[in-house]
């Protein structure tokens, strides 16, 4: 679990983990554009497939999840559910929801 509060750490950790451990990177199989709103936002591609890596940048993705950092912070800490913070109007999807369902095993990798 990460001790780190703001967006942009997780989003540098996370491509530290994913370098460290790509093959189980490309398990979850998807491409995601994060948006995040608030301090520290900014936007990042996730990329689980081939290659992967998380870079700050906008580009194409199938699945775009746009959300406050805060909101972030917590869903990537396990203070808060995609699914709770979905249905609370809080986590929205662009694209292929479906993608949007691997969340969890995207957090399960980047915080072990």
């Amino acid at each position: 679990m990460w001790v780190m509060t703001t967006a942009r750490e997780i989003m540098n950790d996370a491509q530290a983990k994913i370098q460290q451990k790509p093959d189980e990177a490309r398990l979850v199989g998807a491409i995601y554009k994060f948006v995040l709103e608030g301090d520290d936002g900014g936007t990042w591609i996730v990329d689980l497939t081939d290659s992967p890596s998380v870079e700050e940048r906008d580009g194409e993705s199938p699945c775009t999840i746009k959300m406050s950092t805060s909101d972030f912070v917590s869903m990537m800490t396990g203070s808060e559910s995609p699914q709770v913070l979905f249905f609370a109007g809080k986590l929205h999807i662009d694209g292929d929801v479906m993608l949007a369902l691997r969340l969890q095993s995207l957090r399960q990798l980047l915080s072990s």
